[in-house]
């Protein structure tokens, strides 16, 4: 094969079936298509990043209001983006963006960008989550590292997304040791440049891996010139299909 992985052991019977997360499309303007297929019957979401203006705005916007309140209303999780900026953000601006989420637009959770993952910046990590889980009960919390973090970090929230960036780096990948102590449903990947062809072999990456929450798309990052992740991958069916029913080893 391809790419170089582990194979993690399978925890049976409580594992979170393979879903997608959306780590925050452009705005309800500029994607309408892409916020209205979300709430699609069938569609294996598992949380949708809702990131209004680099953050929740500085009023509320109703256009976006609309959007999470369709989300909401068909059971999908929606979470307010905040950039931690590699741990340099201000804790005070953090937390005030999180309020504004939550009072704003109801979120169930956060999803924190740019999250530090070194051990140094465990101890503001926890702090900030701690905080989360104070302003909104039962938040659901996932640590934005893109990559695998000090495992520490595992402890303070429900996901981590331990991959984001292109396909060419993705197929041969390899996993880090000690996330084999979780299971998959703790585990998020995002990437970006996986052509039609390669779908499913990304896939299976994924899967043996361990990661339960996946994004991928044919769009690029241009050279960081745009945001992958804010329009829909060409082939949104097939991924609706392919991770709706499992991809086998």
């Amino acid at each position: 094969m391809p790419h170089l992985t582990s194979t993690r052991p399978r925890t049976s019977g409580t594992e979170l079936r393979p879903g997608v997360g959306v780590p925050g499309y452009a705005h309800p303007l500029l994607a309408p298509t892409e916020w209205g297929e979300l709430t699609r019957p069938g569609t294996p979401l598992h949380w949708v990043v809702l990131n209004v203006a680099d953050g929740p705005g500085a009023r509320p916007d109703p256009h976006c209001l609309e959007a999470a309140g369709r989300l909401r209303n068909a059971g999908i999780r929606v979470l307010g983006h905040l950039d931690t900026r590699y741990g340099t953000r201000n804790f005070g601006e953090l937390i005030s963006d999180a309020h504004r989420f939550v009072d704003w637009y109801q979120v169930d959770g956060f999803l924190l960008e740019r999250c530090p993952a070194d051990h140094a910046g465990l101890p503001e990590v926890r702090r900030t989550v701690a905080t989360l889980r104070v302003i909104r009960d039962d938040a659901h919390i996932v640590l934005g590292h893109g990559i695998h973090p000090h495992p520490g970090y595992a402890e303070l929230a429900d996901q981590l997304v331990t991959f984001s960036g292109p396909w060419g780096d993705y197929r041969w990948s390899q996993v880090a040791e000690w996330t084999s102590d979780h299971p998959p449903e703790r585990f998020c990947h995002f990437v970006h440049g996986v052509s039609r062809p390669h779908l499913a072999e990304a896939l299976r990456i994924a899967r043996r891996q361990g990661a339960a929450t996946i994004w991928f798309t044919d769009r690029t990052d241009q050279g960081g010139r745009s945001d992958p992740w804010e329009t829909m991958p060409g082939y949104w069916d097939d991924i609706v299909s392919l991770v709706g029913t499992g991809v086998s080893e």
